[in-house]
């Protein structure tokens, strides 16, 4: 695969995340998802139901619908594929978290420390959409600071010689 066609490819699953938390947001509507990176997440994907589907909003928003199965529970993102839904992940034990920041939150940030993993929660309660990495926790992003995010951590190569292998996209 060469490498502007792998950017197409990030760039649509962006696009399709962006669009789902946006709609998230607008309807209160929780929701957590984590994007793998180099660090492999298969023993919390197999704390989920397993999918290996293509990435939509539509079916992010569907996944996340309260009182359906698969709501609680974070949807785990390889590459361009979604790999499971309502997956456990470990929550953070970090006492200087906000007290109103609920269990989506604590297990975007408990992710975020023991991996290289993206996490994206958007609030039931506020509808506010916050981003964690590495263990720390970005608030209140608009569709373009989540985008930027999103395009910085996915897109962008770290030093020249690191290509974007973290998404290797299989050809279908």
């Amino acid at each position: 695969f060469d490498e502007e066609s792998t950017r197409l490819k990030v760039t649509a699953v962006i696009e399709e995340i962006v669009k789902a938390c946006m709609e998230m947001s607008r309807t209160y509507t929780g929701a957590l998802i984590v994007i793998e990176k180099d660090t492999k997440l298969g023993e919390m994907i197999n704390t989920g139901t397993q999918l290996d589907s293509t990435i939509t909003a539509e079916l992010l928003i569907n996944i996340f619908t309260p009182n359906t199965p698969l709501h609680d529970g974070a949807v785990i993102i390889r590459g361009d594929r979604i790999k499971a839904a309502a997956c456990f992940l470990p929550l953070t034990d970090n006492p200087n978290l906000s007290k109103e920041l609920g269990t989506r939150h604590r297990a975007a940030l408990g992710i975020s420390e023991v991996s290289d993993c993206i996490s994206i929660v958007v609030s039931e309660e506020s509808g506010k959409i916050s981003f964690a990495l590495n263990g720390g926790l970005t608030r209140n992003l608009t569709s373009d600071t989540l985008r930027k995010a999103l395009n910085k951590n996915l897109l962008e190569k770290e030093g020249s010689n690191k290509k974007i292998a973290l998404w290797k996209v299989r050809p279908r």
